[in-house]
């Protein structure tokens, strides 16, 4: 290879990735979804409500999404069986890949969308895109299932290929909303790395409201603060399902007469008294503090153990 050949090569790679990623990018501003979106979002909403099975769909009971995992089971289904029917005499076999993925995509499909529906707008174009993709990867499968049960075997491994690129194409989009666009993450402050330990003066307790909660900062950490009588109950404010601010949620008594909030962006219900997640769609726990008042009324806060 020439010099010449030899920097076009190395420059085109590069440059296709960039494009790659720019048109990802772009759908995060692609307002021309909404159109959809909007409908959507809004049927989901009525029809899941929330309650157990809405908690259990979001993974709040596992303490993280179930969708990213469930995603595994057909990946790996319909991945093996694209190798599968490049090796001789595994027909069967493949066959029973191919169902048994479709099987695992309904769970997996049912968590998604209840994720979806409570992410911001940017999150749910691509989110809208992926579902597309693997809907298509679903239908061809499908479709390469009959096919083979048919004694098509040509056809379905073609069905069965297509099926795999559409899936990976779904994937990539699935993981620039997992990672670069940070659904499904803990967005709450850590505050084993950022707070040091011990006791650290917070407000007197007579300048806070009782019964409404207010924010307050700790260094640069924003603090969702509760006084109810002469108990102070402090969270981190950053919402850990998307960052929404606690301090402007909505506080009410669950069942078991504990005191909770309930975030305003997507009603993520947390109990005050140790930030344990009572509803989701968050997952994680709301980091939270031990508060302690001395006798000249000042609240002394560290994070819990």
């Amino acid at each position: 290879m020439n010099r010449r050949a030899s920097n076009i090569f190395r420059r085109s790679g590069p440059q296709r990735s960039q494009r790659l990623v720019d048109a990802t990018e772009g759908l995060e501003q692609a307002r021309a979804l909404d159109r959809a979106i909007r409908p959507i979002s809004a049927a989901v909403r009525r029809t899941l409500r929330p309650g157990p099975v809405k908690d259990v769909l979001h993974g709040v009971p596992f303490g993280h999404p179930a969708h990213p995992p469930l995603t595994d089971v057909p990946m790996g289904c319909w991945i093996s069986a694209a190798v599968l029917d490049l090796v001789p005499g595994t027909r069967r076999a493949a066959q029973v890949l191919v169902g048994a993925g479709l099987a695992a995509a309904v769970p997996a499909v049912l968590t998604g969308i209840a994720d979806w529906s409570a992410l911001h707008r940017e999150q749910q174009r691509v989110g809208l895109v992926h579902a597309a993709g693997t809907a298509t990867a679903s239908m061809l499968y499908s479709a390469s299932l009959l096919a083979r049960h048919r004694g098509r075997d040509g056809a379905g491994r073609t069905l069965g290929f297509a099926g795999l690129t559409a899936l990976m194409a779904g994937g990539y989009l699935g993981g620039h909303l997992a990672f670069r666009q940070a659904a499904g993450a803990n967005h709450a402050d850590q505050l084993a790395h950022l707070v040091p330990l011990g006791w650290h003066d917070l407000c007197q307790i007579e300048d806070l409201p009782d019964g409404w909660p207010v924010a307050r900062s700790l260094g640069y950490i924003s603090l969702f603060v509760l006084r109810t009588g002469e108990d102070v109950h402090v969270l981190a404010d950053r919402c850990s399902h998307l960052a929404g601010p606690l301090h402007q949620g909505r506080v009410l008594t669950d069942d078991d007469a504990e005191t909770c909030v309930v975030c305003p962006w997507h009603g993520s219900t947390f109990r005050v008294r140790d930030g344990s997640v009572i509803h989701g769609p968050a997952t994680a726990r709301q980091p939270a503090f031990e508060t302690h008042v001395t006798n000249e009324g000042l609240i002394q806060v560290r994070p819990r153990g």
